[in-house]
């Protein structure tokens, strides 16, 4: 086999393909839960026993929810065709690695998708959700980690990455990077259990938890926690990206382009902060919730592409180490 690390403009463009892509998947399924069309059909892996099934251009659930499992297996495909290609022509041990890791987890989310489906009706003790339902916390986890590997490989791929343009971060910035990577992780965690759980107005107020102006509400259940929590961690992301963003900007030694990034992360928690709020000022509307768990995503893939940027160095350096 003819393996390399020189610069691949069609596995680079291919790569990116496949990260532009997953904001398709997405998007589809942030709205399919939204308007609670998970459901539409009752089997899997065809949709009323059929690949095209009668009626679902005119149904809004029938084509958010066949929209979804449609997006997936194109996702599916490409994720194949990326992994082969690394495989075949990547000389680099840690990228042809990720392609088969990320294989892999589309694998187990398109399994968790349809098992979901299966399991709808199997009840469990002690829980208010059905086996099925609760598979739809780690199925909206998982894709958050699918996301990371998808840009961490478009970014191995990349110009910039294999000619080493970024420049060189200090210890401050490697660190700080994975500490907000590793916030954005607890936050989605919280946020996908509290999404699934009907708790996105369990406070229906805000910025106070009460109508009168109250920080705390004024009762608790598990769905209020869960409420109250993602708000607590949506402030403690919004100063760590501005901290992140300040020291970003101010280290000399990286390239400009990855320093101005800075500006991204932080008008990209600033957006999700007021979507957040427009949810609840908004009643939960439709385009509202949708465009916050995708600015989400968003904001998760831009922290952890520029992040692995700054640690381009030291990875590649690992990785020669090992060869």
């Amino acid at each position: 086999m003819n393996r390399t690390s020189t610069y691949q403009p069609g596995l680079a463009w291919f790569a990116a393909l496949g990260s532009a892509w997953v904001f398709v998947l997405v998007t589809l399924g942030a709205f399919t839960t939204t308007i609670g069309a998970g459901m539409a059909f009752a089997d899997w892996p065809l949709s009323n026993g059929s690949v095209n099934p009668h009626g679902w251009l005119d149904d809004i659930a029938m084509f958010a929810e066949h929209s979804h499992r449609l997006s997936g297996t194109t996702m599916g495909l490409i994720t194949l065709v990326l992994a082969v290609w690394l495989h075949r022509t990547e000389q680099r041990a840690w990228l042809r690695s990720l392609g088969w890791w990320a294989l892999g987890i589309v694998v187990v989310q398109g399994v968790l998708g349809g098992t979901r489906v299966l399991f709808d009706a199997m009840h469990v003790p002690g829980f208010e959700m059905s086996f099925g339902q609760m598979l739809r916390i780690p199925h909206g986890i998982l894709a958050q980690v699918f996301v990371c590997l998808l840009f961490a490989i478009a970014a191995g791929v990349s110009r910039p990455w294999v000619e080493n343009r970024g420049g060189t971060a200090g210890p401050l910035v490697r660190r700080l990077g994975w500490w907000c990577v590793a916030l954005l992780f607890v936050q989605l965690t919280i946020a996908a259990t509290m999404r699934h759980n009907y708790a996105g107005m369990a406070i229906p107020t805000f910025p106070f938890s009460t109508a009168e102006g109250a920080v705390l509400p004024g009762a608790w259940d598990y769905r209020v926690a869960l409420q109250f929590a993602h708000r607590v961690m949506a402030a403690v992301l919004g100063v760590a990206l501005a901290g992140y963003g300040h020291v970003l900007w101010r280290e000399k030694s990286l390239a400009a382009p990855l320093r101005a990034t800075s500006f991204l992360l932080i008008g990209l928690i600033a957006v999700q902060i007021t979507l957040g709020a427009e949810i609840i000022w908004t009643a939960r509307s439709v385009v509202v919730t949708t465009g916050h768990v995708v600015v989400g995503a968003l904001t998760l893939a831009a922290v952890f592409v520029v992040t692995f940027f700054v640690h381009r160095d030291a990875l590649e350096a690992r990785a020669a180490k090992s060869a």
